[in-house]
Formats: structure tokens, C-alpha cells, sequence
């Protein structure tokens, strides 16, 4: 079996510490599951902590200095790793999306945030945060911009996306946004950039009628499953979770129009809008 992927140390904190983590730990002598067992952790979530999947918690810091006897190292370099441009309870999900390989999305409400236009962006963040400063709002929106230059890799990460009809179907922030924003999903999807199904209502009931869901593959660590819901998200890696999760999304896109026909309807539906706005 082939070893671990080599990491870029350079390229952010989290993964300059996942890389100093496994330097020590192969000096200690230690297995992944030798060094979680004392933290009450698998050895699959130490992996992800040096794979750079995974953020480390100060309360993992501390101890991991204390097994390892590193001087305090990974609780001084803790914090740095640990800021984030995005909200707490996201910012661990955003980060590994960042060096995911594959990300599998069902969306029951709203384009996700690696699709959406500055305007889409701006109505949903607005709606979420009524009373919300402008600046903070700005903010936010520019945060999640920033995210979809994932996508400006031709190839890497590939993005499967199952849309329910009711993301084309609710006006979020008028015919002239939603017009727009569906012909960006378009754009993507002619570009080959992107896979997109829709979800008819004519589906009926499916297996994800209860919540979104997420997906995350990774080249050397665990797949992940994302839970989200509001000012909480929490990333799964349990091996029957992400299996679950992957179950009810291979059923929803067995019952979701193909790509073809979707690219149909999202550019069918976004041209509706445009005419809506017309005089």
C-alpha cells in the first residue's frame, strides 16, 4: 500500500500543523490509533488532522503536546490555524471543501454557495440576517465568492449538484437575481464545469425530504458528511453516517430529471423570469 500523500506546509496552517503532527508522531513511534486512543479519538480523525481535513481543537493541542512532549508547539500554533474568514460553525466544512476531490450536494431550499451570483448571494444572506449591518452582509457575501474560485480549477474539485425544483421555483431576491443566477448554473453546466440535476416535484416523496446534504471525498483521508442547520454544521466522518448520507443521495439523484433535461429546465426557468421583468 502506497503512503501517505506528501503535504505542502506551506500551503495554510492547518496544514503545516497536520504535517509537523505526523513528522512527531512517526518519531514518537506512535500508530494514528495509538495517538487518538489517549484523546478518545480514532485513529481515522488523527489521519484527518494530518491529512489537513480535519481542524485542530486547543483541547487535542494540549494534549497532543503532552503525549508527544513537543514543547507547547501545536497550542502555540493552535489559534493560527484555527482563524477563519468564515462563521465557527462553518468554517471547518469550508476548509475541507477547499482540498476536497469530489463534493456531493442535494439542495432542497437554495443554489449552493459555490453556484451562486453576487446578487443570489447578497438576497439569501439579507433574508437570514434581516437586521444585519450592511458591512456584515458584504462581508459574508464576499466570503462565499471567494469560495467558488474552487471551480476555477478546469477539473478539480468535481461538483455533482441535485437541485430540488423548488430552488428554481422560490423568487429569492426578484426575476431579475433569480433570472441571473440560473443562467450562471447554466453557464457552468455548458462549460462542463459542473454536473446539475433537478429534482421535479413530480418526483414526489425521496430520501432526502428531511434535510440537504453534503458530500466531501478526499485523495488520503475519510469521506466526509456535512450536517447543517441554523448557526450549526458539523462534519461526520463515521463510516454507516457517510454511508447513509451517500445512500440518499444516489436515490435522489436516481429520481431527478437528467442532465440533460435539467440544463432544459433551469435555462426554461430562468428565461421565464427574464420575461416576468419585461414591461
Amino acid at each position: 500500500m502506497p503512503g501517505p500523500k506528501p503535504l505542502d506546509p506551506s500551503s495554510s496552517p492547518r496544514a503545516m500543523l497536520g504535517a509537523e503532527l505526523r513528522h512527531k508522531r512517526d518519531e514518537a513511534g506512535l500508530t494514528q490509533e495509538e495517538l487518538g486512543s489517549p484523546l478518545f479519538v480514532s485513529g481515522s480523525f488523527i489521519g484527518q488532522l494530518e491529512a489537513g481535513t480535519r481542524r485542530m481543537q486547543m483541547e487535542y493541542a494540549v494534549k497532543i503536546d503532552e503525549i508527544l512532549g513537543t514543547d507547547g508547539y501545536f497550542t502555540r500554533n493552535c489559534e493560527a490555524a484555527t482563524k477563519s474568514k468564515y462563521p465557527d460553525h462553518f468554517a471547518e466544512a469550508a476548509e475541507a471543501e477547499a482540498i476536497a476531490t469530489t463534493i456531493k450536494e442535494y439542495a432542497p431550499q437554495l443554489i449552493p454557495g459555490l453556484l451562486q451570483t453576487k446578487a443570489y448571494a447578497w438576497a439569501v444572506c439579507r433574508a437570514y440576517q434581516p437586521t444585519a449591518p450592511e458591512d456584515v452582509i458584504e462581508e459574508t457575501v464576499t466570503a462565499r465568492l471567494e469560495r467558488a474560485h474552487l471551480l476555477d480549477h478546469p477539473t478539480t474539485p468535481l461538483l455533482w449538484v441535485v437541485l430540488d425544483e423548488a430552488v428554481l421555483r422560490r423568487k429569492t431576491g426578484g426575476p431579475v437575481v433569480m433570472a441571473e443566477a440560473l443562467w450562471h448554473v447554466a453557464e457552468l453546466i455548458r462549460k462542463h464545469r459542473v454536473i446539475v440535476q433537478v429534482l421535479p416535484f413530480s418526483a414526489g416523496g425521496h430520501a432526502a425530504m428531511i434535510s440537504a446534504l453534503k458530500l466531501m471525498a478526499f485523495t488520503d483521508a475519510p469521506s466526509l458528511a456535512y450536517i447543517a442547520g441554523p448557526e450549526m454544521g458539523l462534519l461526520e466522518d463515521g463510516p454507516a453516517i457517510v454511508a447513509r448520507h451517500a445512500l440518499a443521495y444516489d436515490l435522489v439523484g436516481a429520481s431527478a430529471l437528467s442532465p440533460q433535461d435539467s440544463l432544459a429546465l433551469i435555462e426554461s426557468v430562468a428565461e421565464d423570469y427574464a420575461n416576468e421583468d419585461q414591461p
